[in-house]
């Protein structure tokens, strides 16, 4: 583990620090720490930073209640900038954004910017505003019932292409199960933070279950 002595800040006794949401891996805001704001970000495991506008130190939330809980703090190999992976208690921007980064500079025609909190932002849209002619508001259209029958088709779909060693088809009936259960959530209410939050506390488990094996 790295020693904060190690960090290079700069010459105003600063460092950059890029808060980044845990499940989403949004990027939330840039900030700056200096030493003190660090180690009361590390002890707090809250995040702490430095305005260089007002030039003091402010824990992030303390007014507005949108507490940023780290996850973990890395350097880069200069060791002049820190990413902070949190757990957000609300919107990082002072706006009431989720993020501050929203306004696009560019985008390319060919390159797709994809991630699964799109995507069920996406499929929410089609349950919330129908859309004529659109799969996902059919599914949502005919109920809980369509869907979990399609969640099924779809589960076996992937055994028959894995059980035939086919791993394109795998893949591609893999992405279908997903998309479906997906829809899913939606419609039951589950958001991917409740699968992560849970996941996350079966890694644990299963770390605790591998320590009892070995002794």
């Amino acid at each position: 583990m790295l020693n904060i002595s190690e960090l290079k800040f700069d010459q105003n006794g600063l460092i950059p620090a890029i808060v980044v949401d845990s499940v989403s891996k949004k990027v939330l805001t840039l900030a700056y720490m200096n030493e003190e704001s660090l180690k009361i970000s590390i002890e707090k495991q809250l995040t702490c930073f430095y305005s260089r506008s007002r030039r003091e130190l402010w824990l992030k939330g303390e007014t507005s209640g949108n507490y940023q809980h780290i996850v973990s703090i890395t350097a880069d190999c200069d060791r002049d900038a820190l990413v902070v992976v949190v757990e957000p208690d609300g919107p990082a921007c002072h706006k009431g954004d989720f993020s501050c980064f929203n306004d696009k500079v560019f985008e390319s025609d060919t390159l797709k910017d994809f991630s699964y909190e799109g995507l069920m932002e996406l499929i929410r849209g089609r349950k919330e505003e129908k859309k004529e002619g659109s799969y996902t508001t059919y599914l949502f259209e005919k109920g809980l019932d369509k869907i979990l029958k399609k969640v099924g088709e779809e589960s076996t779909e992937v055994i028959i292409a894995a059980k035939a060693q086919d791993k394109k088809e795998t893949v591609y009936e893999i992405a279908d199960l997903a998309y479906h259960v997906m829809v899913l959530m939606i419609q039951s209410g589950i958001t991917l933070e409740d699968v992560h939050r849970e996941l996350a506390s079966r890694h644990v488990i299963d770390k605790k279950i591998k320590q009892e094996k070995m002794t």
